[in-house]
């Protein structure tokens, strides 16, 4: 197998973000219920292939505010990372 070098940029936009298609969405408001619950917008999930069951990370940024990140995204790019910090340079 080839081995692939990833500068930061290229891991978050072809890993984590890859932008082939519109990349931003407003989907709307949520209301959050008594117990801290909100739906997640039936177009937010379909794009983002969020399943009943799927774990979601929730991220937060006090300046910048809150964002949901499935968990399987996240520890494939956290894989990707440490595969390519065991490789030699080339």
């Amino acid at each position: 197998m080839k081995s692939t070098k990833f500068d930061k940029e290229d891991l978050v936009s072809d890993l984590v973000a890859p932008r082939t298609e519109k990349t931003r969405h407003l989907f709307g408001s949520v209301k959050v219920g008594e117990r801290g619950q909100v739906v997640i917008p039936k177009e937010a999930r379909e794009i983002f292939d969020i399943k009943p069951g799927d774990i979601l990370l929730v991220l937060g940024d006090v300046e910048r505010g809150i964002a949901l990140v499935k968990a399987d995204a996240l520890q494939e790019f956290a894989r990707r990372i440490l595969d390519s910090a065991n490789r030699p340079d080339e």
